[in-house]
């Protein structure tokens, strides 16, 4: 496969079709690209892009509106090498014909790489800025190396945010993201960030990322299909155990969830972590700011979410209910002492949801929105529990991403957040 370089004999569609966002926004005003673009994001949300570019381009920013700063999640900005022009760049996240060929393994930090962030993934986020500003907002998409320390991620954040000192910025944050803007906003200078809505933040940590670090988180599992040479627990061990990122997300022992930054909460099976990387997490949780008051949060609920982790003889054994998004627990995304609204949208979605995007439309303008609720209480007392070992043998075939048909490739990046349907049952 040769050393980390750009290569020019391997220039996949998904390298050509790296655009930036105000390059997309250009071909959907225009009617360009129109082949290109169905293909990425489907004929049906094609359509609706191309009807919101068009609101956008109608109205100017309102000088009396804040700066929107949207922030990804983990996973939300694409990765890759930079390659000279005219040649395209290299994206490896999210590129499935990379990822079959192995190329993930370059993910690793440890690896030295070159890998930069390459714009933020239009699909997850290019509705919500089209929506913002079709109501009057200038939208700035923060793209960013989402496997670095969080502390490190939230000062580069920093160094963007005072470049608008002087005018009002807000910041709407999806999943770690809104750790990267709350390590943002402890630094100098950040001031004038006078809102900041977190959509789904595991600000009490997730299950989700122990799980990747164990092979058994859904995207895990399911990027490990198109690796025809890896298995899910080798690419936990030598891809996904490397990223400071995950272990700053686990729970570190906050309202009753276990501190799974202690290596002596860990079962002795493989994959093992990282233990420098843990006993940097458990540092770095215990300096984090907690957020203050222009923090608001938005927390998906009624999904099957892993709510519990407890280490069991050859894994882990986790409980699953419906207090959360799919993704993030609703007490970690709604923690007490945080003013919060409630959506059934699942976490993946949050940012792509009308509604939502409509509450966080009023958020940035008022500080407060009607369109979500600001109570909510689960009465659903179902509940299940999955191991390690039983999330590793499902849905675990191969997948030769050359071979799939058009609507197969498209309904397997649709389906790659997705959590498995588990069956919950009445206590």
């Amino acid at each position: 496969m040769g050393r980390f370089n750009a290569l020019t004999d391997h220039i996949t569609p998904y390298d050509r079709f790296c655009r930036s966002d105000v390059a997309v926004e250009r071909f959907l005003l225009a009617g360009e690209q129109t082949q290109a673009l169905e293909a990425y994001f489907g004929a049906r949300e094609y359509r609706e892009l191309r009807d919101l570019a068009a609101a956008a381009a109608r109205r100017a920013p309102a000088a009396a509106l804040p700066h929107v700063f949207v922030v990804p999640g983990i996973l939300g900005s694409q990765l890759g090498l930079r390659r000279r022009a005219p040649l395209p760049d290299d994206v490896l996240w999210l590129d499935p014909l990379d990822i079959q060929g192995g190329r993930l393994l370059w993910l690793d930090p440890a690896q030295g790489a070159p890998i930069v962030p390459l714009g933020v993934v239009l699909y997850s986020h290019l509705k919500l800025k089209l929506r913002l500003r079709a109501a009057g907002f200038a939208v700035t998409l923060h793209d960013y190396d989402w496997r670095l320390d969080i502390e490190a991620l939230g000062q580069d954040l920093a160094v963007r945010l005072r470049e608008h000192a002087g005018q009002a910025v807000a910041i709407v944050a999806h999943s770690m993201g809104g750790l990267v803007s709350r390590a943002a906003l402890a630094l100098p200078g950040t001031g004038h960030v006078e809102r900041v809505v977190l959509l789904g933040t595991p600000n009490r940590g997730a299950f989700s990322p122990l799980q990747a670090l164990r092979g058994t988180y859904s995207v895990v599992r399911n990027i490990a299909r198109l690796d025809l040479g890896h298995s899910s627990l080798e690419l936990a061990e030598r891809v996904w155990s490397g990223f400071p990122s995950l272990y700053q997300m686990l729970p570190g022992g906050q309202g009753g969830a276990p501190d799974l930054t202690n290596p002596m909460q860990w079962p002795l099976s493989v994959p093992a972590p990282r233990l420098a990387l843990l006993e940097r997490a458990r540092r770095w949780q215990g300096m984090l700011p907690q957020p203050d008051e222009r923090f608001v949060a938005i927390a998906g609920v009624a999904r099957a979410t892993v709510t519990a982790a407890q280490r069991g003889e050859a894994g882990f054994v986790y409980t699953v209910t419906r207090d959360g998004d799919g993704t993030v627990p609703t007490f970690s995304a709604a923690p007490p002492g945080l003013r919060a609204y409630y959506t059934r949208a699942a976490h993946s979605e949050l940012t792509r949801d009308a509604q939502v995007a409509a509450a966080v439309i009023d958020l940035c303008k008022d500080n407060q929105t009607q369109r979500l609720p600001q109570r909510w209480r689960s009465r659903a007392r179902a509940r299940g529990t999955v191991t390690d070992a039983q999330l590793l043998g499902m849905n675990a075939a191969k997948l030769d991403w050359a071979r799939l048909e058009p609507a197969q490739r498209q309904a397997f990046l649709d389906q790659l957040n997705e959590p498995l349907p588990l069956r919950l049952r009445s206590a």
